[in-house]
């Protein structure tokens, strides 16, 4: 291999991983959400373990269900809501869970199909992005 050629490929090699980094820990914008989350499953990691699936469809309905981490034991185990876009938020209101309170959340992008939350009241969680719905 020549040394121009292997200094073009250190380049190439170096210039994909740099960009690949950068995508971790980057912050969601209202494009990134209508593009990756909107019309997709995306799991709630459980703080228990387990998964809580949220479906974001994109007529602006958001529904949920707790069932398999036994939500029905605590709480009404399915429900739904709406969702919106308010600058780079995510933002959902359920009928019954949460109270019926609208929450909005910062959404950091930490691997290429997982992400971080930060709910307006500083909670914080993981998720990963799951199929279409």
């Amino acid at each position: 291999m020549t040394s121009s050629l292997r200094a073009g490929m250190i380049t190439l090699l170096t210039f994909a991983f740099a960009t690949t980094g950068a995508m971790a820990n980057e912050r969601f914008t209202a494009n990134d959400i209508n593009k990756e989350i909107i019309g997709k499953r995306i799991y709630l990691a459980a703080p228990l373990g387990g998964e809580f699936p949220l479906n974001y469809r994109s007529n602006g309905q958001v529904d949920g269900t707790g069932e398999a981490l036994g939500l029905g034991r605590f709480a009404k185990p399915n429900d739904k809501g709406r969702w919106w876009i308010k600058g780079d938020r995510l933002c959902q209101q359920f009928t019954s869970w949460y109270k019926g309170a609208p929450m909005c959340f910062e959404l950091i992008r930490t691997g290429d199909k997982s992400l971080k939350w930060i709910r307006d009241n500083g909670q914080t969680g993981t998720a990963r992005i799951g199929s279409s719905i």
